[in-house]
């Protein structure tokens, strides 16, 4: 059965899937991802969540075998929304710490990008000089 859910940063190194945090009758804390039968209202609560200021997620179609088997493997919990349901709605508070940055910080390493044995002029001449040469080679 295929179903549609909310990734952020869909297609890099730091992508993640959208979780809503849950409590059960003991109070202990989870995640529940949402898996949305339809596309429709997978794209309408990726909107409620850009309406609170909350990173806009992506809706990608996956296989619901594949995301459930991803919950039981790390102790999320999961809901199929039906399609043509009533609107769920997201929580009123976002999570203030996630596992996921939106948008990957590049530290300053201070490092040199060319090693200390070749000098740039020295590089860019020899590169100059094949790329004159064939230029010429074309006249």
């Amino acid at each position: 059965m295929r179903v549609f859910v909310l990734i952020f940063n869909a297609g890099t190194d730091n992508e993640g899937i959208h979780s809503i945090r849950i409590s059960n009758a003991q109070g202990i804390e989870g995640n529940k991802i949402l898996l949305f039968e339809s596309e429709d209202d997978a794209t309408r609560y990726a909107l409620l969540l850009e309406a609170q200021d909350f990173a806009i997620p992506t809706v990608e179609m996956m296989n619901a075998d594949d995301i459930q088997e991803f919950c039981q493997s790390t102790g999320y919990d999961w809901e199929i929304i039906p399609e043509n349901s009533e609107l769920v709605m997201p929580p009123e508070t976002n999570v203030e710490q996630t596992d996921w940055q939106a948008e990957p910080e590049i530290a300053d390493t201070q490092e040199e990008f060319f090693p200390p044995s070749l000098s740039i002029p020295e590089i860019a001449n020899s590169d100059l000089d094949s790329i004159r040469r064939k230029l010429e080679g074309l006249l």
